[in-house]
């Protein structure tokens, strides 16, 4: 009795989810979004090789073109949410910096085609993406490190 009655009154240290937020460290992959700059056009340039190196096969790309002849962007963009593994494979890939893994965690869909994930869908302001970009460059700088 006496054990209860002292820990009843020692701060929590669980997390009332999903009421309250849980603290995430920018290496967390989440769900993979696109790139959107703050002119309003895509990051992307639908060079395909998110879709090439993706193990799961989860993403398809319909390139277009654009009023410029030389640069490219996707007509449409698809993720299969119930393919995707998160593996974060298709953010090392991409050499634009587009298709990076956000911290959202919370995937859950009712149906199969509300979990293929659209153009519309996938794109988020780069300013929100910050603190991950910056995190990955950090992270390539310490892997791509010259040997001495």
């Amino acid at each position: 009795m006496g054990f209860t009655l002292r820990e009843m009154f020692r701060p929590r240290f669980t997390i009332q989810f999903p009421e309250e937020p849980f603290p995430r460290h920018p290496s967390v992959k989440g769900r993979p979004v696109l790139a959107k700059n703050p002119d309003g056009s895509i990051r992307c340039v639908s060079c395909g090789l998110c879709e090439f190196v993706c193990p799961a096969r989860a993403i398809t790309i319909d390139p277009g073109e654009t009023s410029d002849p030389i640069q490219r962007e996707p007509r449409d963009f698809q993720i299969d949410m119930l393919r995707c593994i998160l593996c974060g494979m298709c953010e090392e890939a991409c050499p634009e910096e587009a298709i990076l893994m956000s911290d959202e965690l919370l995937m859950a869909a009712d149906a199969r085609p509300k979990a293929l994930h659209h153009l519309e869908d996938l794109l988020v302001p780069v300013e929100k993406l910050q603190e991950r970009i910056d995190y990955t460059k950090r992270m390539y700088r310490k892997w791509n490190r010259p040997q001495s």
